[in-house]
């Protein structure tokens, strides 16, 4: 059986970075680009970081994905718009989009600086389009469970959502995945599978 590395001083100080980078950039989001109901940003260019962070970070990043989502988006949204009761269970979006990437990439073995075809597939397939079907479902419909929205703009949420953060995803992951790999991957805070 396989030692598992218990998580470094190191580990928890790179996750509490990145838990308040994450919630700095979706507030950020939710200020300057709101667009749909329940403050849906038009484009949340915060799940590319989020996304970015965990390909790079493993688990760590997906932690401060959620985290992030639930600080930045839910408990400093403006004049409440997402309650804290309904952003605990929200942000679970965040957490959805950036682990199916997670989990399909490293099962794949893709090679995060996307020298081949099959690797560019491969973070299309699972990090732009399903992880942000998945989110977008998840989001919407929370939004409307939680009653931050009514049930006839759940096809205008998730659409609104999904557009936005595949733009978002396919404008800067695929770029920063490509030439900011390489120098990460040197750090000693660089994660190949979830933990280590």
């Amino acid at each position: 059986m396989k030692n598992v590395r218990e998580p470094t001083y190191s580990f928890v100080i790179l996750t509490l970075v990145l838990i308040v980078v994450n919630a700095i950039i979706a507030r950020l989001c939710t200020l300057i680009l709101p667009g749909g109901a329940g403050g849906i940003p038009t484009l949340y260019f915060a799940v590319a970081f989020m996304l970015l962070f965990t390909l790079w970070f493993g688990a760590y990043g997906a932690i401060a994905a959620y985290a992030g989502t639930f600080i930045g988006s839910g408990l400093l949204s403006t004049n409440g718009v997402i309650p804290v009761d309904v952003a605990v269970y929200w942000s679970i979006a965040g957490l959805l989009q950036v682990l199916i990437p997670l989990v399909a990439l490293r099962t794949f073995e893709v090679d995060l600086t996307l020298e081949n075809r099959r690797d560019w597939t491969l973070l299309l397939l699972f990090g732009v389009l399903i992880n942000n079907v998945v989110g977008a479902a998840w989001g919407a419909y929370t939004l409307a469970f939680g009653n931050v929205i009514t049930s006839s703009q759940i096809g205008s949420t998730f659409t609104l959502w999904l557009v936005g953060n595949i733009i978002v995803t396919i404008l800067i992951v695929p770029l920063a995945l490509r030439h900011f790999t390489p120098k990460v991957r040197r750090s000693k805070l660089f994660v190949r599978n979830y933990w280590d």
